[in-house]
C-alpha cells in the first residue's frame, strides 16, 4: 500500500471493530500510579483488549493487581532469565529483555494471535504527515482504524514485527532525513507489532530491540517502521519507575555498546546530536543487512549460458 495512500485507507477501517484475536500488551513495573499509554489508547479511539504484563519480582505487584484485575498478566523472570540471552554476566535482570519475551507465550495462552507490545509510557499517538505527505503532527482519534490498517498491511508482508515510528526519528522537523526521505524504514523499535505465528527472540539485557533488529535483520529477517505514525514517549529517565534506574546507573555508552557486542560488523558507539552531544549506537546498513543487487550487473555463465 502506497504510502501516500495512508491516511485515505483508514477511512475504510475507521469503522470496524478490532478482532478478537488482537490485543495491546503493555509492561509495567514500578509506578502502577501512573498508565500513559492505556490512558491515550482510550482516549484516543482505541476500544480492544488490553493486557498489563509485569514479572513477580515488582515489589508494586499487589497495587497493580488491584487496579488492573484479570487483565494483568504476571511471568516469572527468574524463570525467563534461563531462556533469553541477556549479553552479560550481571546478573542484573532490570530490562524490559524477559518481559518481552514473555509476552508471545501469554498471549497464546489468552487466545491472542496478533499483538502490539508496548510501554508504559506513552502520552499521545499521532500522525506525521496529512494525507498529501506534508510533514503535519495531528493527534490520532481513530487508533482502532490505525492499528486495522496496521494489522492489513503486516498480514501481507514477511515481517518479523513492524513499529509505529518514534517522533524523535523526526528531529529537524522538515529538515529531518525521515521527513525529506519518506518511506519504510528497516527497523523496529519501542512499539512492536507482532504474531505468534511468527516468533523471534529479543536479545541483549539493554538495547535489546535495536540489537534484535540488526542480528535478525543480517540474517535476513524483516523488521520495519511505518513513518506515517508515530508514538509521543515520556522523556527518559523523567519518572521513577520503568528503566529509569538501570539507565541512570549504566549510561547510554553501556547501553549502546550491547547492540556492538552482537553486531561488531556492522555497529559501532559514536556521537549523536548538534549541540547536546552523546554516545548513542550507529548501524551501517550497507553491512547490516542483505541487499537488492542492481539488474545492472547481472551476468550469464560462460559454461551454460544461464543467468546467474
Amino acid at each position: 500500500m502506497a504510502l501516500s495512500n495512508f491516511q485515505k485507507a483508514l477511512r475504510i477501517y475507521s469503522t470496524k471493530i478490532m478482532n478478537d484475536d488482537f490485543a495491546i500488551f503493555i509492561m509495567v513495573w514500578g509506578r502502577p500510579e501512573k498508565m500513559w499509554t492505556a490512558h491515550s489508547l482510550r482516549k484516543q479511539g482505541y476500544t480492544g483488549k488490553i493486557f498489563y504484563v509485569a514479572d513477580d519480582l515488582d515489589v508494586t505487584l499487589p497495587e497493580y493487581k488491584a487496579k488492573y484485575g484479570d487483565d494483568l498478566l504476571v511471568f516469572s523472570k527468574a524463570a525467563m532469565a534461563d531462556e533469553v540471552d541477556p549479553g552479560d554476566n550481571s546478573g542484573d535482570l532490570r530490562s524490559t529483555m524477559y518481559a518481552v519475551n514473555a509476552i508471545p507465550r501469554l498471549a497464546k495462552e489468552n487466545g491472542i494471535k496478533y499483538f502490539f507490545i508496548m510501554c508504559d509510557d506513552y502520552p499521545g499517538f499521532v500522525y506525521k504527515f496529512d494525507s498529501e505527505l506534508n510533514f503535519k503532527e495531528n493527534q490520532i482519534k481513530s487508533l482502532d482504524g490505525v492499528f486495522e490498517l496496521l494489522l492489513d498491511f503486516y498480514k501481507k508482508t514477511s515481517a518479523q514485527s513492524i513499529a509505529m515510528a518514534q517522533c524523535g526519528d523526526f528531529i529537524g522537523g522538515e529538515n529531518s532525513n525521515s521527513t525529506k526521505d519518506i518511506k519504510l524504514k528497516r527497523k523496529a523499535m519501542n512499539s512492536f507489532l507482532c504474531s505468534t505465528d511468527r516468533p523471534f527472540q529479543f536479545i541483549g539485557r539493554m538495547n535489546e530491540d535495536v540489537t534484535t533488529y540488526v542480528n535478525l535483520g543480517n540474517k535476513g529477517n524483516l523488521f520495519l517502521t511505518v513513518p506515517n505514525v508515530a508514538i509521543h514517549q515520556r522523556p527518559t529517565q523523567a519518572d521513577n519507575g520503568g528503566l529509569s534506574g538501570m539507565y541512570l546507573d549504566y549510561g547510554t555508552y553501556v547501553k549502546s555498546f550491547f547492540t556492538v557486542m552482537y553486531n561488531p560488523s556492522c555497529a559501532k558507539v559514536g556521537e549523536m546530536g548538534e549541540k547536546h552531544k552523546r554516545l548513542h549506537h550507529k548501524v551501517k546498513w550497507r553491512n547490516a543487512v542483505p541487499c537488492i543487487i542492481s539488474e545492472q550487473y547481472r551476468k550469464e555463465s560462460r559454461v551454460t549460458g544461464e543467468t546467474l
